[in-house]
Formats: structure tokens, C-alpha cells, sequence
């Protein structure tokens, strides 16, 4: 077995926004990857729209540098525990992790869930506590607190003694002690080299690569993203593909590409240690082992976590049906849900009776309102239902999904967010003072608690608190949570919101749509005061009696509706509501939209 010196393969993990991305940026520009006079665009690891509006990271990348002649490969994966399929994947192809923690908000839920994956497959951990730029950093204390959650995560002691690292990524430079001098990144480089194992694996025997992650080309199609484990791959050569369920398929690997900065960059061979991307693989997919045609012995996978949450996609029926997307009919939906199971391993996409409707179940809301935000940006139309989630069978028990739910809240709000929470079946774990007046709380929750919480939440702390919640496991059922405690405002026919009709009725509730919006019978145009629901004309003109009253409706005055975002509006939505997503519109409605025929549903409903 030999090692390899000129290679060291890391993934990166950290918690959302706590400057991952940016690092990246500062090691490719420090590492000589762009020309000097090279425009590089902030974040630029951050590839599509959605992940640089959110600031997150969705997709795990990969990228390289190269420091001192030794070729550094570094995996970014998503911080959010709903991408928790992208990060395990990842951990698969790398031999060290870059631990990355706030100064100021230490370690949080997601650092934990990625964490835990990597203490178990014992990879190499370096802790780089970032942003010591900040005024309120506090350094010393927030490595305490990383001991703390290593040692409860079951770390041995070799793991234990980890390095650390001080650093400001959007500063550009890392120092071993808080009080050396602050020039660049070299530190951090150093300790990646001396610290993190190099690869090591037979040179000589027989091509062994697991596939960690697909990627899609329009010209070439799909593309194998792994580490070669044994031997030697070289472009054009035969080999087979050890399938999940036991066959064995011949292939040819037309192109072979390594990684440079952002760049893959054509390759005739690669070894033992390399990360590579292959074409002209067919219907390849991740876990499955590309192996030497004489010897093909797949290599073992790592299980990716089970979906926690459902919904229904389902063509849009709507009145405004077919007038903003590009893609409306249900082959186009089935599909484009279908094309999205070849590189999204958590997700799970199941045909139901109907041929207009798919069950498509996925790792959290987050998880599934990324694919619908990302499928309305591509020109699709189509309506979905609320999200529930998903109960198992254990020991002939019926258990249900439970999340970790970490608060940070200011005392003056402890009391309402324990109260809400406690009516969704949440249990205190654990308590105590943050800094600067913020309280922490940690819960133990159903899952389904928490749909619907977070712009609750949002309004009871004033927009001061913040959750963040990972998920822990599945537990025996809690019983009936309460829902949605208000009623919806259902339009009363087709027409044009105006404020006449709109000033009427912004007295029952608060509105979500302003004048000039174009509404339909049954679509939901905001929510009720009151617990049930409420039908309301907001196309209603007032009646000109004489010529100066006619003009009078300029002098009423209308609260500003309150326009919700996509995730809220599945938050909103009840059992028998669905959120109509087009790629100009976010529209609420009821299922059954004619107004005689749901209250005999209704009617029907309570009888039975």
C-alpha cells in the first residue's frame, strides 16, 4: 500500500452563514487559482440563483488548490440538515474535515448533525473558528464549547486533540494564537497539509471508484463525481459498473476531468487519492462502485438518511390555469419531478391514482420548497399540498419524525415561545443564558410541530429570536397537535381586487393581496380574525349614487397586506387548502373552490 504525498482531500462543514463559502473564496484567490486581474464574483462556490439569494449552501461542490506542490481538494458541503444526503455523500470521498465555527454564535444544530457524521466515518477534524474580526467575538469560550459537543458526540481521544485555527475568511488571513501577526491564509494551509492524512491505497491492483455524486450536462449527459480508492482510470478504457441491487453493467469512459480552482480540466488517467468527474457512464447513479472489468467487487455504501416530510405535486387546475408557466401539463411535471431523483438522493418521487398527481417526499419543508422555488424559476406551473410527515412502524410502535429545536431569544419572549411550544408537544431538554440578554433553549419536537412555527415565531419574538433545528430521530407518536388556530378569507367570485371591496374587508382580518390583483372564487385572499373560515368580495365597486361620491375612494385608507413568501404560504395553508406556484405567482386557494359546493363538503365532513 503506498501514500500519497502531493494530495489532501477535506470537506468543509459548518453551520448556515457562518462564512464557509467566503473561506473558499479566500483560499482559491490566495492559492494563485484566478489571474491577478481576473473578476471573481463574491461567493463564488455558491453556483445557482437560490443559494446566493439565501445565502446558503445547497449542493455540495467540489474545487481545488494547490499549495507548495501539494494538490488540496475541498468538498463544500450544505450546512442545512435538510441537505443532510449531500453531506453524507461528501464525507464518503475525503480523508479530513475543516471544522468551521462562529466566534460569536459557537457551535449550532447543523454543525452538530454534520459533525457526528464525520466523528463516525473518523475522519480527521482541524477547528477554525472564524469571524475573530468581530467586536463581539469570544474565541476562548466558543472552543469550549466545540470540546463539549465533541465529547458528546462520542469522539475517541484522537479526535479529541484536535488543531485549531483562528481566522476572518472575509478578512482573508488564519493565525495558530490570537496574537500573532495577521497576514494571509498560510496557517490554515499548513495545518490542512501537516494534519489531514494523505491518501493511501493500492496502486497496482485493480480500478475500484465509488460514485458520491452526479452532476448533468446537457451535451454530454450525466456526469460520475468520486474518488478513485484502488488502482489507476484512464480516459477510454472499458470498465463495468457494480449496480445497487447486484448487476453488472459494461461501460466506457469516454472523458476523464480532475479539478483546478472551479474549472474541471480534461485528464488522462487518474490514481488512488484523486477526486474525478467521468462521462459516457449511462444510467450510473450515486453508490454504485465503476470497477475493473476482470474483477468487478463493489465497495460498500454509506445509508442516506430516510424523507421525514411529504406533499402532493399536482397539476395546476386553477381558473388562471396555463397563463404564466411554460411547463403545465402533467407529463412535463412527472418528468421534471422524475429527472430531479438522478441527483437528489434524499428525495423519493411516487406516482398515485391519479395521473395528475405525484407524492413527492423529501428531508424537511426546506428541502422540498428549494425544488418547488427552483422548478417555478425553470417556467413550471403546478399546485401542491400542505406538507405532513412521514410515521414508520418500529417494534409494532407507530413513530413519527422528531427534530433537535435550538432557540436563541431574548427573556422577555421566553415565556410565549415555551408556551406555543408546549401546545406542539415540544419537551425541554435543556436550558441556559446565551449572551447579551438571549436566553438558550433546547427542545426535543415532533417535526410536524414545527410546520407552520417559524413565522409564528417570528412574530412573537418580534423578529429578535432565532431556531435552528436538526433532525434527531424517530420516536412513538405524541399524539393530536393543534393546527392553524384562525380561519382563511375566500374570495367570493372572479374579478380584480379594489379597495372598496378590499377596505370591507380588511375589518375581519389581515390581507394578503393588494388593489389591482386579479382574484378567483375560492382562492384565499387573506386570514381571518376568527377560527373559521370566511367568504368576502373584494371585486365589490362601491355604488355611485352621485358624481362626487364616485371619486370618494381615494380617501380610504388600506393596511399594507401582508405578502407571504413560498415557505410561508405552505406554513399558512390548511388540509384542505393548496398553494398554486406558477413562475410570476405564489396564489393560496381553497381545494374545492366553488363556494356551494365546499360548504356541503363541509357539511358532509362534520356528519361523518
Amino acid at each position: 500500500m503506498k501514500i500519497r504525498e502531493d494530495i489532501r482531500n477535506i470537506a468543509i462543514i459548518a453551520h448556515v452563514d457562518h462564512g464557509k463559502t467566503t473561506l473558499v473564496d479566500g483560499m482559491l484567490k490566495q492559492s494563485g487559482i484566478f489571474r491577478e486581474n481576473e473578476q471573481v464574483q463574491e461567493r463564488v462556490m455558491d453556483s445557482n440563483d437560490l443559494e446566493r439569494e439565501r445565502g446558503i449552501t445547497i449542493l455540495a461542490k467540489n474545487t481545488a488548490v494547490k499549495y507548495n506542490g501539494v494538490k488540496i481538494n475541498i468538498v463544500d458541503t450544505p450546512g442545512h440538515a435538510d441537505f443532510g444526503g449531500e453531506v453524507e455523500r461528501s464525507l464518503k470521498m475525503v480523508d479530513g474535515v475543516l471544522l468551521l465555527v462562529d466566534s460569536f454564535e459557537g457551535p449550532m444544530p447543523q454543525t452538530r448533525f454534520v459533525l457526528r457524521k464525520a466523528l463516525q466515518l473518523n475522519l480527521k477534524p482541524i477547528v477554525v473558528i472564524n469571524k475573530i474580526d468581530r467586536p463581539d467575538a469570544r474565541p476562548k469560550e466558543v472552543i469550549d464549547e466545540v470540546l463539549e459537543l465533541f465529547i458528546e458526540l462520542g469522539a475517541d481521544d484522537d479526535q479529541l486533540e484536535f488543531p485549531i485555527i483562528y481566522a476572518s475568511s472575509k478578512d482573508g488571513y488564519a493565525v495558530y494564537e490570537l496574537t500573532d501577526e495577521k497576514v494571509n491564509l498560510r496557517p490554515l494551509f499548513e495545518t490542512i497539509i501537516e494534519k489531514v492524512p494523505a491518501p493511501k491505497g493500492y496502486f497496482d491492483k485493480p480500478l475500484q471508484m465509488l460514485v458520491s455524486t452526479i452532476d448533468y450536462d446537457d451535451y454530454v449527459g450525466r456526469i460520475a463525481i468520486g474518488r478513485v480508492e484502488r488502482g489507476v482510470i484512464k480516459a477510454g478504457q472499458p470498465a463495468v459498473i457494480c449496480k445497487k441491487d447486484g448487476r453488472i453493467e459494461n461501460i466506457k469512459i469516454s472523458r476523464l476531468y480532475k479539478f483546478e480552482g472551479l474549472k474541471r480540466i480534461e485528464a488522462s488517467e487518474a490514481t488512488v487519492g484523486d477526486i474525478v468527474s467521468i462521462s459516457g457512464v449511462g444510467d450510473i447513479t450515486i453508490g454504485e462502485t465503476v470497477c475493473d472489468v476482470q474483477n468487478p467487487e463493489p465497495l460498500p455504501f454509506i445509508d442516506i438518511d430516510e424523507p421525514t416530510i411529504t406533499m402532493t405535486f399536482s397539476v395546476n387546475n386553477s381558473p388562471f390555469a396555463g397563463r404564466e408557466g411554460t411547463y403545465v401539463t402533467s407529463r412535463h411535471l412527472r418528468d421534471r419531478l422524475f429527472k430531479e431523483l438522478e441527483t437528489n438522493v434524499s428525495l423519493r418521487v411516487e406516482e398515485t391514482d391519479s395521473p395528475d398527481s405525484f407524492k413527492v417526499s423529501g428531508r424537511g419543508e426546506l428541502h422540498l420548497s428549494v425544488l418547488i422555488e427552483t422548478m417555478r424559476r425553470q417556467g413550471y406551473e403546478f399546485q401542491v399540498s400542505k406538507p405532513s410527515v412521514i410515521y414508520k412502524e418500529i417494534d409494532g410502535v407507530i413513530c413519527e419524525p422528531v427534530e433537535y429545536l435550538i432557540i436563541d431569544v431574548p427573556e422577555d419572549y421566553m415565556g410565549v415561545v415555551m408556551e406555543k411550544l408546549g401546545a406542539r408537544k415540544a419537551e425541554l431538554v435543556n436550558m441556559h443564558s446565551a449572551n447579551q440578554g438571549y436566553m438558550r433553549l433546547e427542545f426535543k419536537i415532533p417535526s410536524r410541530g414545527l410546520i407552520g412555527y417559524r413565522s409564528e415565531f417570528l412574530t412573537d419574538t418580534k423578529g429578535n429570536g432565532i431556531m435552528n433545528s436538526v433532525f434527531h430521530g424517530f420516536e412513538p407518536s405524541k399524539g393530536e397537535i393543534q393546527g392553524r388556530q384562525r380561519g382563511s378569507m375566500i374570495a367570493w367570485e372572479d374579478g380584480e381586487a379594489v379597495t372598496y371591496g378590499l377596505y370591507n374587508a380588511q375589518e375581519r382580518g389581515t390581507l394578503f393581496i393588494e388593489p389591482g390583483v386579479k382574484v378567483y372564487e375560492g382562492m384565499i385572499v387573506g386570514e381571518n380574525a376568527r377560527s373559521e373560515d370566511i367568504v368576502v368580495n373584494v371585486c365589490k365597486k362601491k355604488h355611485v349614487t352621485n358624481m362626487r361620491a364616485s371619486g370618494s375612494d381615494e380617501a380610504l385608507r388600506l393596511t399594507p397586506p401582508r405578502i407571504l413568501s413560498l415557505e410561508q404560504s405552505l406554513e399558512f395553508i390548511n388540509d384542505d387548502e393548496l398553494v398554486e406556484v406558477t413562475p410570476k405567482s405564489i396564489r393560496l386557494r381553497k381545494r374545492i373552490l366553488d363556494t356551494e359546493q365546499r360548504a356541503k363538503a363541509e357539511a358532509k365532513a362534520r356528519k361523518g
